[in-house]
């Protein structure tokens, strides 16, 4: 029988799940911010996706919880399942990967048809805009200094796009890298997104002099749902707008 009870663990498929099934969430996190109206429509928050209030999930007595593998704790989703809940752990690493994690969430999880913007997302990413050959360090952090390393989904997006991640070979998913290097990295753009470290026009570009900064939407390149759609031309058009600018 098809779950009709969901909690999501992760912001980028409590917006996949409530966009394609309207009234199957019963529990998100904290962090959860898309669609708008979740509060409005009776989704009780359950804490963050570090720390969920599991006691608070298993009242909720979800068919399904879903999760991800990098961004919710692995003793967090074992005391989940050793309350006899079914958990659905997700493993996105790159453009492909999420799409079919996608599917695999909504069709197989929750019982729902193909949702037609799994269709349109893949195929907005089939002719993205022109390439625009670029090399970008992508901090997600400072204090300390945080960038984008290796197989990442966020870079994948990137480079489909045409901007190379300076630390793309680093052996860390997500390196500690002190400012001087990244100054040094011979990058020629630097990708500052508004998540998880919200960098604004006045809190990043400042520490990288002479170096064009490209302030994006951060839900573009880091979510993986229905943003997927527009993706391509909302980052590229932020992207191009810097690199034409300096």
């Amino acid at each position: 029988m098809s779950p009709r009870r969901v909690v999501s663990l992760v912001p980028s498929l409590t917006e996949a799940v409530a966009h394609s099934a309207p009234g199957l969430l019963v529990g998100a996190t904290d962090w959860c911010s898309h669609p708008a109206d979740l509060d409005a429509a009776g989704v009780v928050r359950v804490g963050g996706t570090k720390n969920p209030d599991v006691p608070g999930i298993v009242r909720l007595a979800p068919d399904l919880v879903i999760a991800n593998e990098e961004e919710n704790r692995a003793p967090d989703l074992a005391a989940l399942r050793a309350a006899g809940l079914d958990v659905l752990v997700t493993e996105i690493r790159d453009l492909p990967s999420a799409l079919r994690e996608l599917e695999r969430v909504l069709v197989r999880g929750c019982g729902l048809a193909r949702p037609p913007w799994l269709d349109e997302a893949a195929a907005a990413w089939q002719s993205p805009p022109e390439p625009l050959g670029a090399r970008a360090v992508v901090p997600i952090w400072r204090r300390p200094w945080m960038v984008l390393g290796r197989d990442t989904f966020a870079g994948d997006l990137l480079a489909r796009l045409g901007v190379a991640n300076v630390y793309a070979g680093h052996a860390d998913r997500y390196p500690r890298v002190p400012l001087d290097a990244l100054r040094a990295s011979g990058a020629d753009l630097v990708v500052l997104p508004d998540e998880p470290y919200r960098f604004t026009a006045e809190d990043g570009p400042e520490a990288f002099p002479g170096l064009p900064a490209a302030l994006v939407d951060g839900r573009q390149l880091t979510w993986y749902g229905p943003s997927l759609v527009h993706a391509p031309a909302v980052l590229g058009a932020q992207l191009r707008a810097a690199l034409t600018a300096r």
